[in-house]
């Protein structure tokens, strides 16, 4: 079999797939389950693009990585073969431990358990497969490689994922606040002291870079819209996962009814491999098949939930900077309780509130780095004379409070 291939990809245009290993790993079936994953989970009930997936993305970061790493090359940093092959494993496979709706169902499916966490045993189960070919790119993913900059191009503020999911999550939501300048953020790449690094000449593509994730959140991913969709997704399958750990029959796939019917720890999904295996077949089409099923389900929960949210009958939401008061929320349920028929333990799948938080730029830890051509080495809030860049190292939180249209509440000030 030829497995040299070419993918056409709408942002880069033709992209190669640089070896057979990664071809036969692109092949895998748990690669190609992340063709059933959306980058986005509901974010197409706000914008109708928004389908692409998470096998776009990791083939798109795939691509990026490469190019990087070419670019430290031309710079005189010995990379070699494998070392770059290992590299572009990494963040090919870097979300392959997402589950349906990514970010949005993790506290429900494995509550406690990280996609990383998810990635990295299942990178681990790939490796047993290929015969330990793995072994340098699991060394990357976990930061425990001698050479610290692999792994910040995996995993940083500026790593090759953020990268192509701001243009490739721009581009297809049409939110072209968002696009990113990543010909000239990776022409800029460079390595000192085994930190990765900007040249100086590319402050101006870092500023633009923060900006456009700022605004990707507010715009896109935490967009008010697609929160009321998450949490009614949410309250969905807490429903879901009641009834079936009191021992109902609800109709859905084995897979899905395994981490409904209780939760599993990371030690079990460790120690079994036939739960891993369990999870890896886990993609999007089983929830919107399971909850297609449970619109004609006897609980009258489930099934009216199930329903409002295939015919995007969402729930109205309040974002604000100020918490919400818990007589707000008490008078929510009250009405709740009083217009749906509902007893006060039932009345919480109808509403949800919490907070969603905005971290454009976090100094501590791992800053972006500017390498100034003096030699001295910067944070990019020290080295940005915008004072938007230090205002963004703030995090930026607002509290949200949702629950169905239409219902008549009583004045809850």
């Amino acid at each position: 079999m030829n497995k040299h291939k070419i993918i056409n990809d709408p942002l880069y245009g033709f992209v190669s797939i640089p070896g057979e290993l990664l071809f036969d790993l692109i092949a895998h079936p748990y690669f190609q389950r992340l063709r059933f994953i959306k980058q986005l989970g509901v974010s197409d009930f706000v914008y109708p693009g928004a389908v692409h997936t998470r096998f776009h993305h990791a083939l798109g970061a795939m691509h990026l990585m490469g190019r990087a790493l070419e670019t430290l090359r031309q710079k005189k940093i010995e990379i070699s073969n494998e070392e770059c092959e290992a590299a572009q494993i990494a963040i090919l496979l870097h979300d392959i431990g997402h589950g349906p709706f990514s970010h949005s169902l993790e506290e429900i499916l494995l509550p406690g358990v990280k996609h990383e966490s998810i990635s990295y045993l299942l990178m681990r189960l790939l490796n047993e497969q290929f015969h330990g070919q793995l072994d340098l790119a699991l060394k990357i993913f976990r930061n425990s490689y001698s050479r610290k900059f692999f792994h910040q191009l995996i995993s940083s503020q500026l790593d090759i994922d953020r990268l192509d999911y701001l243009n490739r999550d721009s581009f297809f939501t049409g939110v072209m606040e968002g696009t990113v300048g990543v010909d000239r953020i990776i022409a800029m790449l460079h390595v000192h002291h085994d930190q990765l690094v900007v040249e100086e000449k590319g402050i101006f593509s870092i500023e633009n870079f923060l900006h456009a994730r700022r605004l990707m959140y507010w715009q896109v991913y935490l967009h008010k819209t697609t929160v009321s969709a998450e949490r009614m997704m949410v309250n969905i399958m807490k429903r879901a996962q009641y009834l079936a750990g009191a021992g109902e029959k609800i109709p859905g796939s084995d897979s899905l009814l395994t981490f409904l019917a209780r939760n599993h720890s990371s030690d079990e999904m460790t120690r079994q491999p036939e739960l891993l295996g369990s999870f890896g077949q886990l993609d999007d089409n089983d929830l919107w098949g399971a909850i297609k099923l449970w619109c004609t389900y006897p609980d009258k929960i489930l099934s009216d939930l199930s329903k409002r949210l295939l015919h995007r009958e969402l729930f109205q939401i309040e974002l604000t900077p100020s918490l919400t008061k818990k007589t707000k929320v008490e008078k929510v349920r009250e009405a709740i309780q009083h217009e749906l028929g509902l007893l006060k333990k039932e009345a919480s799948y109808y509403f949800s509130h919490g907070t969603v938080s905005n971290e454009g730029y976090v100094s501590s830890g791992q800053p972006i780095t500017i390498l100034m051509k003096s030699g001295k080495t910067l944070d990019i809030a020290q080295a940005s004379d915008l004072p938007t860049i230090q205002a963004m190292s703030k995090i930026v939180k607002k509290n949200y409070l949702c629950w169905p249209k239409n219902l008549p509440l009583p004045n809850p000030d």
